[in-house]
């Protein structure tokens, strides 16, 4: 094993995070992006008092979180001095864990990929194995972005089911043998660093909900597998047992082929059926069958592709599945036009657009990053807590 990973890292300086107040004006300071924030709108936008946000403000300048951006002009009195966030301050590592390929991202706290690294993976080797692979390819990332880069932690997604908060695999589709292996302890005990576990369609759709994709959606992935993220009123949603999402075993046709899970006709068998026989037009009709339960269940905003089957095909399955989608949403009252629709659209109708995720096929690393960093800036969830500041009684602690 590489041996950069069991050197102390600091990450980031958490005391300085410490608490509700903190993390909100953290967050702020990280949508201001470059231009920066100045310390009365933080005050405005936090419903903070003044004399919070500067002691917040100076507990982050002092861990290196924050710095000086320049002055901007007030309408009275004194330019104020504007703030920003510093990225280069703390990192995250991503890991995606597919079934036959590891990809690996080190991010920013803004979310930019400062480094990334793609390398096969039997995962079907043995868990020994992967957590082996896994920890030397986070070594070898780390060590080829500069060894004194503060990091955090490290979050993996892989297909599920799995118990995200105890970092517990269940029985994998697939691979059985991984169930009940407690991933989470295990690699973090390898690397020396926090270690965040999740489902890879929930990783993307944190990543994708944290950049303003919508205010709900589902996120379809189509690789070597099929599953589902879905964010619902700004968050993301695993269930209680982090069972949602398992959207690829729904089944469409009783007496259609076995699928691994031991059922007959899930939409996955279905889907990767058709894509093993090169009828990838049939495979966009399924999925798109499949996206309009789910709309018709949830009342979801938008539908979002991704996964490597998807990518090598964007056009076929973004259209393929819009049409079954503008159908479905039609019979229901709207007219549809999801993956097509024009400007003139009348006004109150509604449509439910199916667009190709952005960020290709390492966005699922990159949401696997944010498993780490979005706490650290009150968004575990996705949406900021609904309630923002905390009462000015307990400001002053941030």
């Amino acid at each position: 094993m590489t041996s950069y990973v069991n050197k102390p890292n600091p990450g980031v300086n958490l005391p300085a995070l410490r608490g509700h107040n903190a993390a909100l004006v953290l967050d702020l300071l990280r949508a201001a992006g470059g231009a920066g924030i100045s310390r009365l709108e933080l005050a405005e936008r936090t419903g903070l008092t003044p004399q919070a946000v500067s002691k917040i403000t100076a507990r982050l300048r002092a861990a290196g979180l924050a710095a000086e951006a320049g002055r901007r002009a007030s309408t009275g009195g004194k330019p104020r001095t504007v703030l920003r966030l510093v990225p280069a301050a703390g990192h995250a590592v991503g890991l995606h864990l597919d079934r036959d390929e590891l990809t690996a991202v080190l991010v920013d706290l803004t979310g930019a990929v400062v480094a990334e690294h793609r390398v096969p993976l039997a995962f079907g080797a043995g868990a020994p194995a992967v957590v082996g692979a896994a920890a030397e390819e986070v070594g070898a990332l780390l060590a080829g972005a500069g060894g004194d880069r503060p990091v955090s932690g490290v979050g993996v997604a892989l297909p599920g089911p799995l118990d995200h908060a105890e970092g517990v695999l269940h029985r994998v589709t697939g691979f059985p043998e991984w169930d009940g292996f407690a991933l989470r302890d295990a690699l973090g005990a390898h690397l020396g660093l926090p270690v965040a576990v999740d489902k890879d369609t929930n990783a993307a759709a944190l990543g994708l909900a944290l950049a303003g994709a919508a205010d709900s959606f589902a996120y379809l992935h189509l690789g070597t597998g099929l599953g589902a993220g879905l964010v619902l009123g700004g968050t993301l949603h695993r269930g209680a047992r982090t069972g949602a999402g398992e959207f690829g075993h729904q089944v469409l046709q009783l007496d259609g082929p076995r699928c691994e899970c031991g059922d007959r006709g899930c939409v996955e068998a279905l889907c990767l059926a058709a894509v093993a026989r090169g009828d990838l037009p049939e495979a966009a009709r399924v999925l798109g069958t499949a996206a309009g339960n789910l709309i018709g269940l949830l009342d979801i905003d938008r539908v979002l592709l991704g996964g490597r089957t998807v990518f090598a095909a964007e056009d076929v399955f973004v259209r393929g599945v819009g049409a079954v989608v503008d159908e479905r949403v039609r019979r229901e009252g709207g007219d549809g036009r999801g993956a097509g629709a024009g400007a003139g659209a009348g006004a109150g109708v509604r449509r439910v657009p199916v667009r190709l995720a952005p960020g290709g096929e390492r966005g699922v690393a990159e949401g696997a990053a944010q498993l780490i960093l979005a706490p650290l800036f009150g968004r575990a969830e996705g949406a900021f807590p609904v309630g923002a500041a905390t009462s000015s009684l307990g400001a002053a602690s941030g």
